[in-house]
């Protein structure tokens, strides 16, 4: 069985995959602060809140984008399961040929969406991932990552919107009833949820006319459930495309 992690932001994902199946996802709230024996024994635990043995996990794949958390979720995972897991990096074959000019400070995260995508469905592809930043990557046939868009995500610029107005409250960002909000909170959720809905999709229209073609459009992330049915365009959603790619990619570098 496959242990994979994903270091994010926000969160750690974690998922044990047999047979090309996930058995469970997880979180872990990201810590900078946390030591590599609290990560080892978060990680243990939740295994086994699941109804996996630690004895029962072959190998591990981990991916990050938070340097200051990497090297005590690592040691932390080589304490609990006993071997060096494989990490996501320059020198692990993708499959992926990529357009960009510095190929190796592409996001872990990118490169493994990108990986998963290609094995479920056909390039042209635009990839959204709405977490702590929403990315937009694009891939087009014959496996090339052509590059794509960061900006902040909608977490991201709500907190930004309440710490720097002294009136606007926090808010939960579920479903507005409109689009034009009757009251503070409604307006503010409106903005946050159709103003990114909107954003997609005036990025869609403008990467695709860029492109001269029509692509399949997938989103995965936290948010990408609340967002996506909002969006005027037709996106696929997969909650678990980042563990799914994870397991592509080990398997095409497996020990």
């Amino acid at each position: 069985m496959l242990l994979a992690i994903d270091i994010g932001n926000t969160n750690l994902v974690i998922g044990c995959i047999e047979n090309d199946q996930l058995r469970f996802k997880a979180r872990i709230a990201t810590d900078r602060l946390r030591t590599s024996d609290q990560y080892g024994v978060e990680i243990k635990s939740m295994i086994e809140a699941y109804g996996v043995s630690i004895t029962d996990v072959d190998d591990c794949i981990i991916s990050s984008v938070v340097p200051p958390v990497f090297n005590s979720v690592k040691t932390g995972v080589i304490k609990v399961i006993g071997k060096q897991p494989m990490v996501v990096g320059p020198g692990l074959k993708t499959g992926l040929n990529i357009h960009m000019d510095v190929p190796s400070q592409v996001g872990s995260d990118r490169i493994v969406i990108a990986v998963a995508a290609l094995a479920e469905y056909s390039a042209p592809l635009i990839l959204m991932d709405l977490g702590t930043a929403t990315t937009i990557e694009v891939v087009e046939p014959d496996n090339v990552y052509m590059g794509g868009i960061i900006f902040p995500g909608v977490r991201v610029s709500l907190d930004a919107l309440t710490s720097r107005t002294a009136q606007l409250p926090g808010i939960s960002l579920d479903k507005p009833k409109n689009v034009i909000g009757k009251n503070t909170v409604d307006c503010m959720r409106s903005g946050m949820m159709y103003g990114t809905a909107a954003m997609l999709d005036g990025l869609i229209d403008r990467i695709e006319e860029e492109l001269g073609h029509p692509s399949t459009l997938i989103a995965t992330g936290g948010l990408a459930q609340f967002i996506t049915p909002l969006c005027k365009h037709e996106i696929i959603l997969e909650k678990n495309l980042l563990l799914k790619g994870l397991n592509q990619i080990y398997k095409k570098n497996k020990r």
